[in-house]
């Protein structure tokens, strides 16, 4: 005799909110990637977010110039990373692993195994506008408590030297973030190299 719907429906619902994430399809070794997971995501300090008191007046739009002078440094910053290391071409893999996350969880991520959650399309996006966008959607990520979401970088404009200008940029500055447990190129289906699956603390 099969479960009634509504007894399935709740042990879906519990098994999700147990690990915290949301996965494709049921492991044998779920249990002990909860406990592995907890035990990761400890060590990670949340970033601090500093509102702007209620009196302050609102900010002045940006003028063009100001906006010129940004993407003028972004270019400038992303020229000299990629003077201090090699870059990434188009069909190369990004990746990244906290050291405190469990290897097991990061093979899932890079099998495309944890359900995506949310979506940042970079493509038309400067390389200052696309740092501006990255920094409020891990925001909103955060807000809304996703542990996994895609961002798609595409393979192109080219730089001056040829490497992709977006995927390089994102891979920096994902490195440089402490609520980013691990980022890794997403499978052919989810966008292969154009494409990040990036796992995040949750706060």
């Amino acid at each position: 005799m099969r479960p009634a719907p509504s007894r399935l429906i709740f042990a879906c619902a519990c098994a999700c909110a147990w690990t915290g994430y949301a996965v494709r399809m049921s492991h044998p070794e779920d249990e002990d990637d909860g406990a592995l997971f907890r035990a990761a995501i400890g060590a990670v300090k949340p970033i601090r977010e500093v509102a702007p008191p209620a009196n302050a007046k609102p900010r002045p739009k940006p003028r063009a110039r100001m906006a010129e002078r940004d993407e003028a440094q972004a270019h400038t910053e992303f020229a000299r990373l990629l003077r201090n290391s090699a870059p990434l071409e188009a069909g190369d893999i990004a990746s990244y692993r906290h050291e405190n996350l469990p290897t097991r969880l990061f093979q899932r991520l890079k099998r495309g195994q944890f359900s995506v959650q949310d979506e940042l399309d970079l493509h038309g996006a400067t390389a200052a506008q696309a740092e501006s966008l990255l920094r409020q959607f891990l925001l909103d990520a955060h807000a809304h408590e996703h542990g996994c979401v895609r961002i798609i970088h595409g393979k192109g404009p080219q730089s001056d030297t040829g490497a992709p200008v977006l995927k390089n940029l994102m891979d920096r500055l994902l490195r440089q973030r402490n609520d980013v447990l691990a980022f890794h190129s997403a499978p052919p289906t989810q966008g292969g190299t154009g494409a990040l699956l990036v796992l995040l603390a949750r706060r």
